[in-house]
């Protein structure tokens, strides 16, 4: 049996029962189709009709002959979907695509021959182009737009961001932590890695990936706009993909990134915004896990510091924690000492924002002045403050300068 014979019924077996667990809505109504045995196309199109939403001419699917499979969408239907509709599609069998490209590149000849061919095809300019893409993935790209958007925007989708993301992260190092696995610069002799400053913990899963997985996702939930969502689907996708190119990373690595980002901000999105609602139980919800977080960060501070855990497992982690404890304590020191509205003028706002963040690159740049002796400790005082300073400590010295505006 050959490769694309195998290949169609794995996808038969996997994918199409997937397809059809869910009723047919009216505003997804198949009027007529032939299945043609042993014909992947056939399923491919479905598949893209079924996840997408989409017509099949607008991917390129045309010239069907008649024993092809054969459907047609109501003239309406791409206008009465919901972007509702869109992400839960994408959202829910998105997994399932990678779970079939996991089973692919499990095995490491072929995790190697697609390093091997990002090497190949490496050149200055991908070599920018792939740099600027895994810059949109880090943590200060999205610690600033976060904090723009709980300022200026709406403190709900900014609480909402923030935990999801958080999260994420957080179940990404608690795997690192756990798994332990090297990158492909440390195993392969011929790839080099690229951006190696950023390369800090182990490979599983990708951090990168994750945190862009979690942050666009969050984005597209949080804002609903059709093109928004598309674009937040391509920036997620550059990440992991500028992950490969560099030589940072396993296919698997991105793989399980895409997957945790996205899934975990999908299921947490509706619980968290029902949570911020109910205010004293959104404060009792951010004061005890910003405790939990905040001991947990320290203790491990100090393991790190008297080099009794491993560094390289346990660092990015004991950030995390630090970031988050940071964070949730000043969700409830701002609700309690200023709960600020985040509506002003668009000069207003651009100043808060710029002296916000001039105060956070101030505090992540005090690593300079910091003793290597106790860099660990100082790396957790940093990092929660920097929560704390953007969701609560800004906030209150803004107020007092007249960057902000509190009911209280």
């Amino acid at each position: 049996m050959g490769f694309s014979e195998i290949s169609c019924h794995c996808t038969k077996l996997v994918i199409i029962p997937l397809l059809f667990s869910e009723p047919i809505s009216g505003s997804e109504k198949i009027r007529y189709m032939e299945y043609q045995k042993n014909n992947p196309r056939d399923i491919l199109e479905l598949l893209l009709t079924r996840v997408t939403g989409l017509e099949p001419a607008i991917y390129g699917v045309t010239g069907r002959r008649d024993n092809q499979l054969r459907y047609t969408l109501r003239k309406s239907t791409l206008g009465s979907y919901t972007i509702n509709e869109v992400l839960v599609n994408w959202l829910f069998w998105l997994p399932c695509t990678f779970f079939l490209l996991y089973t692919a590149c499990k095995e490491s000849t072929m995790q190697e021959a697609i390093m091997l061919f990002f090497l190949n095809i490496a050149n200055p300019f991908l070599d920018t182009f792939a740099n600027i893409a895994s810059i949109v993935g880090e943590q200060t790209f999205v610690i600033a737009v976060i904090i723009y958007i709980y300022w200026n925007h709406d403190k709900k989708k900014g609480f909402t961001l923030f935990s999801s993301i958080l999260f994420a992260v957080l179940s990404m190092g608690i795997l690192k932590a756990v798994v332990r696995s090297p990158r492909p610069f440390q195993v392969l002799e011929s790839i080099d890695g690229k951006r190696l400053e950023t390369a800090t913990g182990y490979s599983f899963p990708s951090g990168h990936t994750t945190t862009g997985a979690a942050f666009y996702t969050s984005l597209a939930l949080a804002f609903r706009k059709r093109n928004f969502s598309i674009f937040c689907a391509i920036m997620m996708t550059l990440v992991g993909l500028s992950r490969l190119y560099l030589g940072v990373h396993w296919p698997i690595d991105v793989f399980a990134g895409l997957l945790l980002g996205i899934l975990i901000s999908f299921f947490a999105k509706q619980k968290l915004d029902s949570l911020y609602d109910q205010g004293e139980k959104r404060n009792r919800f951010a004061l005890v896990f910003g405790l939990i977080m905040f001991a947990s960060g320290l203790v491990m501070s100090i393991l790190l510091n008297t080099h009794s855990i491993d560094a390289v497992a346990f660092t990015d982690l004991m950030k995390i924690l630090a970031l988050g404890a940071g964070g949730y304590l000043g969700f409830v020191f701002e609700e309690k000492k200023v709960d600020f509205c985040p509506q002003a003028s668009r000069k207003l706002q651009i100043g808060r924002y710029l002296v916000g963040l001039i105060g956070v690159l101030v505090i992540m740049g005090a690593k300079v002045i910091i003793p290597e002796s106790i860099d660990a400790i100082g790396g957790f005082v940093r990092y929660t403050l920097v929560g704390l300073w953007a969701t609560g400590l800004f906030p209150f010295i803004g107020r007092s300068l007249r960057l902000f505006s509190g009911s209280r």
